[in-house]
Formats: structure tokens, C-alpha cells, sequence
């Protein structure tokens, strides 16, 4: 029960002091040993929102850097996971960002197993952003009931790519200008 409150408490802060969002993540599981691996997660556009008519991109651009670029914010998410690396790059016009880490472990990157030999599952509705299903190389659940991804226990890599926010001019700030000023 303190765990559950102290991310509550985490991502309440996080909501309240930021706008920064991101389109969507694409999660690549790679496995080198029997529940051990490596996670890619890509962060496609990542963006700052309007709060209410006021541009906040600068403070959001900066609480991207000092957090989760050179912060532990996504270390946090993952505390069971190690040797991390982060970069941001600028793909097609939308700032981007790949995280990096190794895990000996499924739950040390929020994966279970139904059972020794078991289907590898996510659960969607445990993402870290809210994230709601687009695609994968598994079989989607059905989301009215059952918001799970899930894979043969034999697979050697897994992917999936979720949704979090859409971008809308109207309401949203890219963050690529910031990002070439500070590269």
C-alpha cells in the first residue's frame, strides 16, 4: 500500500507541475536470457501543452533535461532496472527520445508471466502515462474488459506501441526549438 501511495503521490506531482507530454511510446523487449533483457523505449514528439492560453514549453523543456534526461525520474519507474541510457533526437521534425536499460527480471520493466510456462503479459492500464493501446506483435485483450498484451513464453522479442496524448497546434508547443538551442 506505500508503494501504490508513493507513486500516486509521484505522478500527482509530476501532473501538477508539468504539461510535458509525449504522441506516442513504442516499448521493444528484447530477450537475452530466460526473463532477462534489454528495454528500447522510444518517446515519438515529445511536447509541451498549453496551460490554459499560457506557453509553458520553456519550463518543460527544462523539467525534461534536468528530470529525465539527467534526473532519475525514469529510473524511478523502473527501480529494478540498470545500466540506463537516455538521448533525445529530432526525427522528422518532432523531438524524440529513446531510454535504454537492462533487466534481469520481467516485473523489473512492468511484464508478468501467467505461470512457469505461461503467456508473457503488460497490462495497459499499469502504464506509467495513461497510455492506451495502437499496436504490437502480440495479441491485444479485449480493452472494454481486458487492456492486456500478451505473447508466447518462448518469444524473443516483444513490441508494442501506445498512445498518450495528440498534438494539436491549437494547444500544443514542439519542443525541437528548444532542443537545437540546447544541443
Amino acid at each position: 500500500m506505500k508503494t501504490l501511495r508513493f507513486w500516486f503521490i509521484v505522478m500527482l506531482l509530476f501532473l501538477l507541475s508539468s504539461c510535458l507530454t509525449v504522441e506516442k511510446k513504442k516499448y521493444v523487449f528484447e530477450f537475452t536470457g530466460k526473463n532477462s533483457g534489454k528495454l528500447t523505449i522510444t518517446y515519438y514528439n515529445i511536447f509541451s501543452m498549453m496551460d490554459d492560453t499560457a506557453n509553458v514549453s520553456e519550463s518543460d523543456f527544462q523539467n525534461l533535461i534536468d528530470n529525465y534526461i539527467n534526473g532519475s525520474t525514469i529510473e524511478s519507474y523502473f527501480p529494478e532496472a540498470k545500466n540506463f541510457k537516455k538521448r533525445l533526437y529530432v526525427e522528422d521534425g518532432k523531438l524524440c527520445g529513446e531510454i535504454t536499460m537492462e533487466f534481469n527480471s520481467l516485473e523489473a520493466v512492468r511484464l508478468m508471466q501467467l505461470g512457469k510456462n505461461g503467456p508473457i503479459v503488460m497490462d495497459l492500464n499499469k502504464t506509467i502515462d495513461g497510455e492506451t493501446y495502437d499496436s504490437s506483435n502480440g495479441t491485444y485483450g479485449n480493452p472494454d474488459y481486458m487492456n492486456i498484451v500478451y505473447w508466447p513464453s518462448k518469444v524473443k522479442k516483444i513490441e508494442v506501441v501506445t498512445r498518450v496524448s495528440d498534438f494539436n497546434p491549437d494547444n500544443s508547443v514542439s519542443l525541437v526549438e528548444l532542443f537545437n538551442k540546447w544541443k
